[in-house]
């Protein structure tokens, strides 16, 4: 199955997914992949997770926000609607947006989720949060048979899962 991470930078957030099997693809402005020009794909998105970058819309810059101006503020909202429109596009089972507290809740409304990466073990306090659609993700059953196959994009075999019949 594959995920794919939008501004994914290092790929932190979607290692578990790799780590797990998954065939993960990583999309990153810093290296050159913009998400604002990611067509629409025909190999089947299973999830997505995207990380837009945050240096304009978190709260803890608030005191810059009228020095840098509405063009920083298009500029971060131009990433943010590009991930929302590819998980719109490609329809995925699951799509989950992160960014720390901030003005984005005024442009997406109110998020799913709230944490800090110290409720699970992280030493680091960021308050966060997640907004996106997981209401469509299958219900995990008691019996999962596993199989391997070749990751459409990936050369590395993997492993996917499918209901036991």
């Amino acid at each position: 199955m594959l995920i794919w991470d939008l501004c994914g930078g290092s790929g932190a957030w979607s290692a578990p997914y790799r780590e797990a099997g998954y065939c993960v693809e990583v999309y990153d402005l810093g290296k050159g992949q913009d998400v604002r020009l990611i067509q629409r794909s025909r190999a089947g998105v299973w999830g997505i997770l995207a990380a837009p970058d945050c240096t304009h819309l978190a709260g803890s810059g608030a005191r810059w926000w009228a020095e840098k101006g509405d063009p920083a503020l298009l500029a971060a909202l131009s990433l943010v609607d590009a991930c929302v429109r590819v998980a719109w596009v490609q329809q995925p089972k699951w799509w989950a947006l992160e960014n720390p507290v901030g003005r984005l809740s005024w442009y997406l409304g109110p998020p799913q989720m709230a944490f800090d990466p110290a409720d699970y073990g992280d030493p680091y306090t960021k308050r966060t949060l997640l907004s996106g659609d997981t209401s469509r993700r299958p219900a995990r059953r008691a019996s999962w048979r596993r199989r391997a196959r070749r990751c459409t994009g990936c050369r590395r075999r993997r492993i996917g899962r499918r209901d036991a019949v």
